[in-house]
């Protein structure tokens, strides 16, 4: 019991690293290349090559996970990530940089798939919400204190890249405690053909469940891709820009815990509708307060409460929804559907400060939460039988 707690924290606090290195990436190069006078929709499109490595890889990887088992998997993707970040400063170009981001989105897809994977597979479903939402819990920490770094840019250009570099490598060592381990096999899973079978089989069980973690990464990366543009347009400072950043990311680590908690007691399909018609209600609100700074903090602070758990709720749901032998496959989906919104928001949120003149930012992120909101009201998730499962697990 006591190497699964111990590999349990080393695994959270890895996606903690990983979480700071995020949160610092976005909003740094959004401000680096704003004061460069790069435009926002160039800007935007930078900030998807992460996503993008992560759409490039994702066919690919659950074949070596299961392979290989857990361990190496996140130990390589987590040195790409070290490795990429510390290599930031060496060349300030718009395509370089836009290399070195496409690689840690491949190195932050095997390190975050690896370790979901693992988590949700050893989990009990009595507190599965509790340890996937310490998983959020410890991703949103390092996601909050990331964006605190933007101010070192005044400083010295390269000092949040080595910051964040050094401390990716100082996680990185801590995996090599760990003792590897493997998903339940299933044969067949080496052909691409079956792979792409698994994913139509996870789809049918889930899609519903890959919405929240769509949303989530719309969101995420637009609000930390996008508004720090936005926010410098409407004549906010980088500090403001930085402290709205981390309201957001203190109100969802305030309730992370809690709502996963909540949500093995009441239901996750419950939560999620209750915290998506919430957030859209913070996020409406904060387009009519954008001349106040201190009501845009109370509106992202309470839009994090909600809504930043969307992520962890959402492979809560997904877990629950999936026979045992699709959780890899399943896991994988969340994370390109994470990489989808990801992708998409960035680029959308840059084409609508560019071309939507006199209409708030904040209410295409009202938007989004919206329909997400309603597609879950209104579906029927399939349910998993005796038959079902081994039919799964035997079509090849």
């Amino acid at each position: 019991m006591k190497k699964q707690q111990l590999r349990f924290w080393i695994l959270v606090s890895i996606v903690g690293i990983s979480g700071f290195s995020q949160g610092m990436l976005l909003p740094l190069i959004a401000v680096i290349f704003e004061n460069s006078g790069l435009s926002s929709d160039l800007n935007g499109l930078n900030a998807t090559a992460m996503y993008i490595g992560i759409l490039l890889v994702s066919p690919f990887m659950e074949a070596p996970l299961r392979k290989y088992g857990y361990k190496p998997i996140i130990i390589l993707g987590g040195f790409l990530v070290a490795l990429a970040l510390g290599l930031f400063p060496l060349w300030k170009s718009f395509w370089f940089w836009f290399a070195l981001r496409l690689v840690i989105g491949i190195g932050d897809h095997a390190l975050h798939f690896g370790t979901q994977t693992w988590i949700t597979t050893f989990s009990s479903e009595k507190n599965r919400g509790r340890n996937i939402s310490l998983y959020g819990l410890f991703f949103g920490v390092g996601f909050a204190v990331g964006p605190l770094l933007t101010p070192l840019v005044k400083i010295n250009e390269a000092l949040p890249f080595i910051i964040s570099s050094a401390l990716c490598f100082i996680g990185w060592f801590l995996l090599f405690i760990l003792k590897n381990d493997f998903p339940e096999q299933t044969l067949g899973v080496n052909s691409f053909k079956e792979t792409m079978k698994r994913f139509r089989n996870a789809w049918n069980y889930g899609w519903v469940a890959f919405l929240p973690p769509f949303g989530y990464g719309f969101l995420e990366a637009s609000l930390n891709g996008s508004f720090p543009v936005y926010g410098l347009r409407i004549g906010l400072d980088v500090t403001n820009i930085s402290i709205l950043l981390f309201s957001f990311a203190i109100g969802a680590i305030t309730f992370q815990l809690p709502l996963g908690i909540l949500s093995d007691k009441y239901g996750r399909r419950t939560i999620l509708l209750s915290i998506l018609l919430l957030g859209f209600i913070s996020f409406t609100s904060a387009s009519f307060l954008e001349s106040s700074v201190t009501g845009l903090i109370v509106c992202l602070f309470i839009a994090g409460m909600v809504v930043g758990s969307t992520f962890s709720l959402g492979i809560s749901y997904m877990t629950d929804l999936m026979p045992q032998n699709l959780l890899p496959t399943g896991n994988l989906l969340c994370g390109v559907a994470f990489s989808i919104g990801s992708l998409t928001g960035p680029y959308l949120g840059g084409m609508f400060i560019k071309y939507a003149n006199n209409i708030s930012y904040f209410l295409i992120i009202s938007s989004m939460l919206l329909i997400i909101f309603i597609s879950i009201a209104v579906s029927k998730p399939r349910a998993i039988s005796t038959n079902s499962i081994n039919n799964d697990a035997s079509f090849h």
